[in-house]
């Protein structure tokens, strides 16, 4: 039977720190992404990418959805971004975000890096233009998205804190600004 445990897990050590530190958009595509035997990303050789730096709020949650009634799981994925400062560009951005299905890179502080909307892409289901009320208030954007899986994100192998695609077998044209 396939849904038999593998492995244990024991205590680890207190030294993982929380937070997004950059996520990166890409252009839904159905093809199928090169995997190592780990399961990892190992090639994206052919993929272009845009890097939006982030600094503050923005997260990653992925929720395990099971049913013993209907015998099915999936796997929910959000990923929130806040980003400041208002423009024309982002505004423009913003729109096409939501009108398609971008698959997105999440890179952590931590140094590993997720790929998330694999096979579905993810949809921008909640969003804001903002300028605040008072003077330390947000005047930027806070953007939601969901992606529905039927496996968990994938990580990509052996990303770094420095550099999300440093382990990979092939890595995309990065888009910076």
């Amino acid at each position: 039977m396939s849904c038999l445990i593998t492995a244990g897990r024991e205590e680890v050590c207190k030294d993982s720190i929380g937070g997004l530190q950059a996520v990166y958009f890409m252009n839904y595509s159905s093809a199928s992404f090169d995997k190592n035997t780990d399961g990892e990303v190992d090639d994206l050789t052919g993929y272009t990418v845009y890097k939006y730096e982030l600094k503050g709020t923005s997260a990653y949650t992925e929720t395990v959805n099971s049913s013993r009634e209907n015998g099915t799981t999936f796997f929910s994925q959000e990923t929130v971004v806040n980003l400041k400062k208002l423009t024309n560009e982002m505004t423009t951005q913003l729109k096409l975000l939501a009108y398609g299905r971008p698959q997105i890179i999440v890179h952590t502080k931590e140094g590993s890096a997720l790929l998330v909307g694999e096979t579905e892409g993810a949809e921008l289901t909640a969003g804001t233009i903002q300028t605040g009320a008072g003077l330390g208030d947000l005047y930027g954007y806070s953007m939601s998205f969901t992606g529905e899986e039927a496996l968990p994100a994938a990580f990509l192998q052996n990303a770094t804190a420095s550099d999300p695609f440093a382990g990979l077998d092939g890595a995309p044209t990065i888009v910076a600004s």
